[in-house]
């Protein structure tokens, strides 16, 4: 059974594309709020942390940032590297829907603090983010809840074209450096 990691600030659209992986029969892992709101909707899921085996720490500043999670979107199609993960009880990721703490939307905001804009600096979703893009060959990367049906159909219709794949690759990495370019801007003004 595919897997896929679910660990999304903007929750648009994630209830509908959930259900729709469920269908596919999907393992659905997620990270805390986003867990919360599946079970909350009946969408069967792991929580991250049963998964790997490891609490959220730091008030929550690190979920997914963990070998099992990481070795599952990295691994590559072969049997050793795929040997190496079951051995160690974990198994590879092969779709992340993910998408980022609003860090431009909390910096224009009137009157934000230094300290308000530095816990809004998103590390685990951009950690996800360039792992799956890395990986995209075999990892599908999902980080603009836009996509959603169209990964969705693509899956109930087969699966998801390389291209398709390294299109979305692309579109994660180019988040990943708008995003970067925002807080390094910020942090020199």
């Amino acid at each position: 059974m595919p897997t896929a990691i679910l660990s999304v600030h903007n929750k648009t659209g994630l209830l509908e594309f959930a259900k729709g992986l469920a269908a596919l029969g999907w393992n659905l892992l997620a990270s805390g709020g986003t867990a919360k709101l599946l079970r909350d909707n009946n969408i069967n899921v792991t929580e991250v942390a049963d998964y790997t085996k490891s609490p959220e720490l730091l008030g929550g500043r690190v979920k997914t940032l963990h070998p099992a999670i990481h070795g599952g979107l990295l691994a590559r199609p072969t049997d050793s590297d795929h040997n190496e993960l079951l051995a160690l009880g974990w198994d590879y990721i092969d779709l992340v829907a993910v998408n980022l703490y609003p860090f431009e939307e909390t910096i224009v905001k009137p009157n934000v603090t230094y300290a308000a804009a530095i816990e809004n600096i998103d590390i685990g979703g951009v950690t996800l983010i360039r792992a799956a893009a890395k990986n995209h060959e075999r990892v599908t990367l999902v980080c603009d809840p836009a996509d959603y049906a169209e990964v969705l159909s693509m899956l109930q219709h087969g699966e998801i074209p390389f291209d398709t794949k390294k299109k979305l690759a692309v579109k994660g990495f180019k988040s990943t450096a708008n995003y970067d370019t925002l807080i390094s801007n910020y942090l020199d003004s």
